[in-house]
């Protein structure tokens, strides 16, 4: 640090003012200046980089992408003589009123409306175009279930129902007849692979990693559950779910109970053992088997 003396004669400026003073007073003020190193200004932080559409989108971008064979609607806002249902050709483009073929292939509908916008605003056909695509019917990216759902079929995945609950909700669940076990084949990466997950057991234990992931094209089979078949003096007899550990007095029960005519002494149980049938005595307490068939007989008197 360095410093400059200034002085000031106080006196003459007073007296140059016209005013009186007793004596010259000279007073001396000394200001400290700094001189400091320069330094250089910070550089400006760099833009941040755009991403790409290809960066932006989501990581599962193919459970929302457009694919050969769906069915697109296209809507010009403020334009409704443009508005066009097509369907993704097998080349993954879609003709489209003033700019012809357009390449949507892999795209989703939001990237696709972009990209259509562009070819308007670029052709100047439309100015500040704002395009909308929807999904009117999804065709390439779909499962297979089958077996015991109430409304068994092909269904389509997307990013909100991608995992095997979601996709046996759209089934309508499980049928009456249907089993926890159920059987996945997938496909990935051209090897074929079958998948075994039991659902009441995923459940009552919290483990979710089994509500596996599915992909295009994967076949879900919900299997038939083990089933007792009740017949007799009985209020409803037919063919019942088996559940754990089920006694004879449950299936019964099942059934609507043991009608005023029927007795509880002297039910049979009709049990396949390999080959052949077993007829054999049983007690309210006795366990149930799968396949096993109950007989409750008329009373006496």
């Amino acid at each position: 640090m360095t410093t400059r003396p200034i002085t000031i004669c106080i006196a003459a400026l007073l007296a140059a003012s016209g005013t009186a003073i007793a004596a010259p007073t000279v007073a001396s003020l000394t200001v400290a200046t700094k001189s400091a190193a320069y330094t250089p200004a910070a550089a400006p932080a760099p833009a941040p980089k755009s991403m790409s559409a290809a960066e932006a989108q989501p990581a599962d971008v193919h459970l929302e992408a457009l694919g050969m064979g769906d069915m697109l609607r296209v809507s010009v806002f403020r334009n409704p003589e443009l508005t066009t249902e097509a369907r993704v050709s097998e080349r993954g483009t879609i003709l489209f009123p003033m700019i012809g073929e357009v390449s949507v292939a892999g795209l989703t509908p939001g990237q696709a409306g972009t990209l259509i916008a562009d070819k308007l605003r670029s052709g100047r056909y439309v100015v500040n175009p704002e395009v909308t695509v929807s999904m009117m019917q999804v065709n390439s990216r779909q499962v297979s279930v089958l077996g015991n759902v109430v409304k068994p079929g092909r269904y389509p995945l997307d990013s909100t129902t991608a995992r095997l609950t979601d996709v046996i909700a759209l089934a309508g669940g499980v049928g009456p007849t249907g089993s926890d076990e159920v059987t996945i084949i997938t496909n990935r990466g051209g090897k074929q692979e079958k998948i075994e997950v039991d659902m009441a057991e995923m459940f009552r234990r919290g483990d979710l990693t089994r509500n596996i992931s599915l992909e295009p094209g994967d076949t879900i089979y919900v299997h038939k559950a083990p089933m007792v078949y009740v017949y007799g003096e009985v209020q409803k007899g037919g063919a019942y779910r088996v559940e754990p550990n089920m006694t004879v007095m449950q299936a019964i029960a099942m059934g609507g109970g043991i009608t005023p005519r029927g007795t509880e002494r002297g039910i049979k149980i009709s049990r396949r053992d390999g080959k052949s049938v077993n007829r054999i005595d049983a007690n309210l307490t006795d366990v149930v088997q799968a396949d096993d068939v109950i007989y409750v007989r008329e009373s006496l008197f």
